[in-house]
């Protein structure tokens, strides 16, 4: 009878809505009954991973609508055991259940509340924090770091636990400089304790005096209510008509996006996402070495880190928000209220020109349309926002916020591998890289990319000229940027062709980047191995869906893109998914302490012979 109404509950579920809307409260809860009573999940148990597992791309494009399937991934601590389950929502039974050997699952807030117990148990820990002259435990902060596989793990689960003093109720701005315990989460031990010697705690930081001169009320005002449109996930603003969605990994995601043109949705893209990000520390001292964050796969920090956004602050007064519901690690469904935002902006002049005759210039106030959201990875926050203008033009803009994580130094010490932001702190030198899955669908599935640069043309003092070269293997598609070349790549499809017979495309427009200064050799390196490329693209294959691999978490590297690329699979008319790495290199300013000012990077895609002109600009526009 259980089994019986829990089949046709799913079926009601699945037959509601589109096939790529996001898992409602009711299918989390109904995946994770399917899984209890096939006695795969427990309460002993634990999902570091449960989201809706897309329908194979061709049936979504032959407007089918497939069953809803779920993926969680299972956790049995005691054994040390990972599980993959896919389930069936309207059958209402898992389709496979296979273990996964040699991997750990990302880290779980139940394993932050573990390493903190078994520090703060540790008498070598506590020797080392009453070495400080710190006496009250209850304001020491203890954050557990991931890391890569170590010769010592032994197969086990082991985190690096570092130390903060709460003074103030913010720890990051009192560094516990030079202690670090090596915690096994299975046996519960601290397996080994660094202590490089005690400095003196950082004073509470100087907060500038503001300026005296107070700024009158900017309102933001829409009277007739906004220009977009909702329809379920589906939204229409101008002519821009896109899907969006919340994964448990990677956030907020877009789908279908397209522009609407003569009675029809051209499509553009497929599927955009940020898949995934890594954070390297630049400071190689024993207890700074391991310190690279990857926060979506190693932290699991997405689903539980998109916290409510505030009207006003994060997003204007006129934005509307969006819900994201997700499930917790014990298989429970939450709702996040809004986790994103929409709204529109101004965009400044969208273009101008003047005739001189009539003296008398014409110009136009461009609107632009803005889906944002925030992850919140302590003691950083990452702000993404889709934008979207009236030229055709989708740019990504990501936002960088936070406090900088610093180290404890003497105040004579001279500045090694940071900056000093205070006389006994440095912020140490680090780098942010974000690399975004563009899975582009050009008028169609079977697209082409070549590299564009510009140069001086050889029998000419000021001609300039364009060298195409086509990327027709994924090898010759592991590039880098070249701002000296104006370097660009376009995704366009062959077999489509504009009023001037060009083939129509988009380009794929770099903004600021940077390189990894670490070492090829380096473990970072090894498991971040997108970071050899800022530019990969790949056939579309549904299995490859994250840059650094499925399980990061004390992985040993060489898998994902690298492993992925390495059959130099053509790319000639084919579906193709672009990967894109965005770097920063940062730099700590005194200027960025306590909290750093929101530090701006990202990258366009604009139209390049997708349309027959310039889609902002009619007839009714000249005079």
């Amino acid at each position: 009878m259980v089994r019986a109404f829990l089949t046709l509950f799913t079926v009601a579920v699945a037959l509601r809505g589109h096939p790529l809307d996001p898992l409602t409260a009711q299918e989390i809860t109904a995946a994770v009954n399917i899984l209890r009573a096939e006695h795969k999940f427990d309460n002993a148990s634990r999902l570091p991973l449960l989201q809706f597992e897309e329908p194979p791309k061709n049936e979504i494009l032959a407007g089918h609508n497939p069953p809803r399937r779920v993926f969680a991934m299972v956790y049995r601590r005691a054994s040390r055991q990972v599980f993959e389950a896919m389930i069936d929502l309207a059958a209402g039974h898992t389709v496979s259940w296979k273990e996964i050997k040699g991997v750990q699952p990302p880290l779980l807030i139940e394993d932050f509340v573990i390493a903190e117990q078994v520090v703060r148990n540790d008498r070598g820990w506590r020797a080392a924090i009453a070495k400080r002259g710190i006496r009250d435990l209850e304001r020491v902060q203890v954050d557990a770091w991931g890391g890569g596989a170590e010769p010592g793990d032994n197969g086990h689960r082991v985190v690096r636990a570092v130390s903060y003093y709460k003074e103030g109720g913010i720890g990051y701005f009192h560094p516990v400089e030079g202690l670090v315990a090596w915690v096994d989460l299975d046996s519960r031990k601290v397996e080994r304790l660094l202590d490089t010697g005690a400095l003196p705690l950082a004073k509470p930081p100087a907060f500038a005096e503001p300026s005296m001169a107070s700024l009158r009320p900017l309102e933001v005002r829409q009277p007739q209510g906004p220009s977009f449109r909702f329809d379920g996930h589906l939204i229409e603003w101008d002519n821009w008509r896109f899907r969006y969605s919340f994964d448990a990994r990677e956030g907020l995601v877009l789908y279908s996006v397209g522009y609407a043109e003569g009675g029809k949705v051209r499509p553009i893209l497929y599927r955009a996402s940020l898949a995934e990000m890594v954070v390297p520390y630049g400071d190689p001292s024993p207890a700074w070495s391991f310190r690279n964050a990857f926060d979506i796969s190693e932290y699991a920090f997405t689903a539980r880190s998109m916290f409510s956004m505030t009207l006003g602050a994060d997003a204007p007064a006129n934005a509307a928000f969006l819900d994201a519901t997700f499930a917790d690690e014990e298989g429970k469904a939450y709702t996040t209220r809004r986790a994103a935002a929409l709204y529109e902006r101004d965009g400044g002049v969208l273009w101008r020109y003047a005739d001189l005759r009539t003296e008398r210039p014409v110009v136009r106030r461009a609107r632009e349309l803005v889906l944002s959201s925030f992850l919140s990875a302590p003691p950083y926050e990452y702000g993404f926002n889709w934008i979207f203008h009236q030229d055709g033009r989708l740019e990504m803009s990501v936002s960088l916020t936070g406090i900088m994580t610093t180290k404890g130094v003497d105040p004579n010490s001279p500045d090694m591998h940071g900056h000093r932001v205070a006389p006994d702190l440095e912020a140490v030198h680090h780098q942010h890289f974000f690399n975004f899955r563009l899975d582009f669908d050009i008028d169609g599935t079977q697209n082409s990319i070549l590299e564009m640069n510009a140069q001086r043309a050889e029998d000419s003092s000021n001609a300039i000229a364009t060298v195409d070269t086509p990327l027709s293997r994924e090898l010759d598609a592991k590039r880098m940027v070249n701002p000296s070349s104006n370097r660009v790549w376009k995704i366009f499809n062959p077999s489509v062709r504009n009023a001037l017979n060009q083939p129509v495309g988009y380009l794929l427009i770099p903004g600021e980047n940077a390189i990894s200064y670490a070492a090829p050799s380096s473990q970072i390196r090894r498991r971040a191995g997108f970071l050899d490329s800022q530019l990969w693209v790949t056939p579309f294959e549904p299995a490859e869906r994250y840059p650094a691999g499925n399980y990061v978490f004390q992985s040993s590297g060489g898998e994902g893109l690298p492993a992925w690329v390495a059959r130099n699979r053509p790319l000639t008319a084919k579906d193709l998914v672009v990967w894109y790495t965005l770097g920063v290199t940062h730099i700590p300013r005194p200027e960025e302490w306590p909290v750093m000012s929101v530090h701006r990077a990202g990258f366009e895609l604009a139209p390049s012979g997708f349309f027959r002109s310039n889609p902002a600009f009619s007839a009714k526009d000249i005079h």
